[in-house]
């Protein structure tokens, strides 16, 4: 292997690329396809992705589903580069993901483009979309992949950002099938290249390290747990759990998301009012609980469900819930 690209020192080239410390994902997903890391987030993969595969099918030209507050950024992002279709009309306020009946579809698209797990509006897919065949499915799974058996082979391009489920901030996940690489536009740029950052094993300038080391380490993690399969159960145990405490609170808990496609990763819930939310935010932080704010641009509460979140969190946290709404039910604050 060429070691030129990073350091010069042959023993270190698999210290920093882990060679097959990446393609664990594709063996815990079982299928085999292309990987590289990049850096810049999967924000970074709104604008690598047009870039990459307009020039695949010769046209410019995507298919876009917007179920939430990503997909719809994605989407804003590749209007920069060719021309962008929405499938089906957005839902203003991002609760529910129409019926595929009501989508339409462009035949000629370079891909179709959905977002698996959208974290702020807590809206998941069960099933994977069907485009019209030879349209490539791209998915950004940054909440959901290493959450639960996927069948790559379905998909044209998956990424994630590993602060979710694979480590810590600072490593893009992209897994892309063989086909798909090569076609990008003239003006890529080469740290945003799918073909050269491939032939370069992912170091085509110096990698995050360190983010690469938790990736590794996190996968051999899930390996060690009982993979994928056991992280899927371990979620679904989750968040039926916190689910349970919301139904049975006679509207105290109120989760804007439609029941069939509510998110089992992040649990976005709202209560009577922002005032109330402020008190419960605090009284959670008084026991020891943070983060639990909803996104910034939405308010609310949000319970993220990430794989390093155990059943005694839960619990904990199921405890606070039940406690808080038997103080506050009656109040006047409700």
């Amino acid at each position: 292997m060429d070691t030129s690209k990073s350091n010069g020192y042959p023993k270190e080239q698999e210290v920093i690329t882990f060679n097959a410390g990446p393609s664990k994902v594709s063996t815990l997903v079982n299928i085999r396809f292309r990987e590289t890391l990049f850096q810049g987030g999967a924000t970074g993969q709104f604008d690598t992705v047009p870039m990459n595969l307009f020039g695949n099918r010769g046209k410019s030209k995507a298919d876009y589903l917007v179920t939430g507050c990503w997909s719809q950024k994605a989407m804003k992002e590749a209007k920069k580069y060719g021309e962008i279709r929405e499938v089906c009309p957005q839902i203003s306020k991002f609760t529910e993901i129409p019926a595929q009946s009501t989508w339409k579809f462009d035949p000629e698209a370079a891909y179709f483009y959905y977002c698996d797990n959208e974290t702020i509006n807590g809206l998941e897919f069960r099933d994977i979309p069907q485009p019209p065949a030879g349209v490539p499915i791209v998915c950004d799974m940054c909440s959901s992949l290493l959450s639960h058996p996927v069948d790559i082979s379905r998909y044209g391009l998956i990424f994630a950002g590993s602060q979710k489920n694979m480590g810590c901030a600072g490593v893009t996940v992209v897994i892309i099938r063989e086909d798909l690489v090569g076609g990008e536009l003239s003006h890529t740029p080469a740290i945003l290249n799918y073909r050269m950052q491939v032939a370069a094993e992912s170091v085509l300038n110096t990698p995050p390290t360190f983010g690469i080391f938790a990736v590794d380490e996190t996968l051999r993690w899930v390996e060690e747990q009982g993979g994928l399969e056991e992280m899927a159960k371990q979620t679904k145990e989750k968040s039926d759990a916190i689910y349970a405490v919301v139904d049975r609170s006679n509207g105290f808990y109120r989760c804007p998301a439609a029941q069939s496609q509510r998110s089992r990763v992040n649990i976005v819930l709202r209560l009577s009012n922002e005032a109330l939310e402020k008190r419960w935010l605090a009284a959670a932080k008084d026991s020891g609980m943070i983060g639990l704010n909803g996104h910034r641009s939405v308010g609310g509460l949000r319970i993220s469900l990430y794989n390093a979140i155990t059943m005694d969190d839960v619990h904990r946290l199921i405890a606070f819930m039940t406690k808080f709404m038997e103080e506050y039910k009656h109040s006047d604050e409700c």
